[in-house]
């Protein structure tokens, strides 16, 4: 950064209180720029951009090969200010059509220019980091002057695509089958069967497996569960491939020469990554292994694909939309010498929307209306609604053949009980 640019960033304003986009939303921001003296700009631009991309080396004998990939989900380019007249049709500015439009030459101090996106409505892969391939969305700001080395800014979000009504393959249960002849030290034989309700969950739900085996063996065996994720990069038709253990739990010994039915719920942790299954250069899999650990032989195995579902994106909380009303304040956190353009909300002598408007001062609030059609009374007296409602009798009616309930006892010890999630929904 030279001397006369001070800093130059980008940020966004969250949406929700997970801090999470997702297809259709908009995300609106800001790039600030300081400088210490009149500067003249080439160009200053905002980009919102989601790509995929993975690279990996392999080496084979004395040779280094590198393989790499990229797949650009969508990337949307706009300039607050462009000296470029040649592209100027080309290129989409940033302007209030009310105000006047940014000056090429930056007075001294800390400008402030807003800017608002929209996310396209087709559903991608979510954000993802993995060992050797990420899928990132971001912002990025550039400030280009002649003659000198472009300053540059980026923020990047998190990104979840919109949850789909789930398929009637991702809702239907899954059954497997396994016999298995001993050898060697143990004689007999052993089989198990394992169903699950279905193939697809949401973060923090529960998947519960139905294990029944029939131990017809000399030893006692137990019956093992473990979920895991599995991730493949894609590059120059080569694989790589990465599993890690999420999870284990197990079951109670089941004695030889017996049947028995074994109920075993996993809790699916809430910090997952979802399934990616759209991404051409990159998958995330989950995979739910059940097993028997025999002694003294090879374990008979089941295994189960498992697809974690979309959230449902957080609501917006009192920062987000509302603050982007007129009259409220929409930075904050600015220091209060921040500059903008004539006319536009946040610059000097900036006197609110027009008189009559929401937010402006004031504004009578919208037109009274009334319930139904016009001339309708209103609920009868004693309902809900109207007029001097009291609310329901304090006590059951004492002709009832049902007693009032008693109060159910407090919870005194709360830490006992497991929490749940928050699930967020959208607005």
């Amino acid at each position: 950064m030279s001397n006369t640019v001070k800093n130059i960033s980008v940020t966004y304003n969250p949406i929700n209180q997970g801090n999470t986009f997702t297809s259709g939303d908009f995300i609106s921001g800001q790039v600030i720029l300081d400088v210490a003296k009149d500067t003249q700009i080439q160009s200053l631009s905002v980009k919102i951009k989601g790509k995929a991309e993975v690279c990996w080396s392999e080496r084979h004998g004395q040779t280094t090969i590198v393989y790499s990939d990229k797949e650009k989900y969508y990337s949307v380019k706009r300039f607050f200010v462009s000296e470029d007249k040649t592209h100027g049709n080309d290129r989409e500015m940033l302007n209030d059509p009310s105000a006047q439009p940014y000056s090429s030459v930056v007075a001294p101090g800390r400008h402030v220019y807003p800017f608002t996106f929209q996310l396209p409505q087709q559903n991608f892969p979510p954000t993802f980091r993995g060992s050797v391939g990420k899928i990132v969305y971001g912002l990025e700001a550039k400030l280009e002057r002649s003659m000198r080395v472009s300053s540059k800014d980026r923020a990047e979000f998190h990104y979840v695509p919109k949850p789909d009504l789930p398929s009637p393959e991702l809702m239907a249960p899954q059954y497997g089958t396994k016999d298995k002849q001993m050898k060697l030290l143990t004689s007999g034989s052993v089989s198990m069967s394992i169903n699950t309700e279905k193939m697809g969950y949401c973060l923090g739900e529960g998947l519960k497996v139905l294990t029944e085996v029939q131990n017809n063996s000399s030893r006692s065996i137990k019956p093992k569960y473990c979920l895991y994720e599995k991730h493949s990069f894609f590059a120059k038709g080569k694989r790589r491939l990465h599993t890690h253990n999420i999870l284990k739990d197990e079951g109670e010994p089941i004695e030889p020469q017996s049947k028995k039915t074994v109920t075993k719920l996993l809790l699916i942790p809430p910090s997952l990554t979802v399934s990616v299954l759209n991404c051409r250069i990159l998958k995330v899999e989950y995979r739910l292994r059940v097993y028997l650990d025999v002694p003294y032989a090879s374990d008979p195995e089941i295994k189960f694909p498992v697809v974690i579902l979309s959230p449902q994106p957080a609501k917006n909380s009192d920062f987000g939309i509302w603050n982007q009303l007129p009259g409220s304040n929409m930075y904050p956190n600015l220091p209060p010498n921040v500059v903008g353009p004539p006319g536009q909300f946040g610059a000097p002598g900036y006197s609110g929307p027009p008189q009559g408007q929401f937010g402006a001062p004031g504004y009578p609030g919208p037109p009274h209306v009334q319930f139904g059609p016009p001339g309708y009374p209103g609920p009868p007296l004693d309902q809900f609604g109207a007029t001097g409602f009291s609310g329901p009798p304090s006590q059951f009616d004492p002709n009832s053949h049902q007693s009032a309930p008693s109060a159910p006892p407090p919870y005194q010890d709360y830490q006992s009980y497991p929490k749940l999630p928050d699930y967020p929904e959208k607005s």
